[in-house]
């Protein structure tokens, strides 16, 4: 499992600690440091990367991402596809997790669990994109909700944000997949494979059933299947 390097995880801190909104009654319930982001690394080489909103109440109290119920259907797919089985318990949503990469668009916990503005979503963009970038070599990223997937649109042009909106709006969206390319402000860049799918939430009413066949679907289209499967 990788960790931060220290100025980007320093560079983290920082922005949190300007950023109104954190939910630090929270992170006191669970003796937390609110400043602390909530990241999953994974393997530098793990082959696919999950990219969705923020972290919930679940997520602070583990110090994990997509721990709490919705993902623990991305992390019970995972299981299915690594064993062929059911996942058993708890235990094994966190083990299952490490072989995978995971990020959000804000990696602190909102109060009330709404999204993040754009502005502040605007300020983080630079230190999470040189994570998704620097931290980690596979460039295939399922993407969970509309924001997550919008979020490659931030600081890029018009015409990279209309292509990303319109791809949004397709009926084949969760089949499909979009290719955008991320630039940080010293002129690297990297190229991503976005392959959404809806947000595994309970309140996603219209998706959420169909979440699980879904996600299958996307892991056997990038390959993901094979790779976890000798993990």
């Amino acid at each position: 499992m990788m960790t931060l390097d220290a100025s980007l995880h320093n560079a983290f801190r920082h922005e949190a600690e300007a950023t109104q909104g954190i939910d630090t009654a929270s992170y006191a319930e669970f003796e937390r440091d609110p400043l602390e982001p909530i990241i999953g690394l994974g393997p530098r080489d793990a082959p696919v990367g999950f990219f969705g909103r923020d972290p919930g109440k679940q997520e602070v109290r583990w110090a994990e991402p997509f721990i709490g119920s919705g993902g623990q259907k991305v992390r019970q797919g995972l299981y299915r596809t690594m064993y062929g089985e059911p996942m058993p318990d708890f235990d094994a949503s966190r083990e299952v997790g490490r072989h995978v990469f995971w990020a959000n668009t804000v990696p602190y916990k909102p109060i009330g669990n709404k999204a993040w503005s754009m502005a502040v979503k605007k300020r983080f963009q630079p230190l999470v994109a040189e994570m998704l970038m620097t931290h980690w070599q596979g460039r295939e990223l399922i993407t969970l909700g509309r924001e997550a997937f919008l979020w490659f649109g931030i600081h890029q042009s018009r015409d990279v944000r209309q292509a990303l909106e319109a791809f949004w709006q397709r009926d084949d969206r969760f089949e499909a997949c979009h290719t955008t390319t991320l630039c940080l402000e010293d002129g690297r860049e990297a190229t991503f494979e976005l392959a959404p799918l809806p947000h595994p939430s309970p309140l996603n009413q219209a998706w959420f059933k169909r979440f699980p066949e879904l996600l299958q679907a996307r892991l056997e289209q990038l390959g993901v299947a094979r790779c976890l499967a000798r993990a």
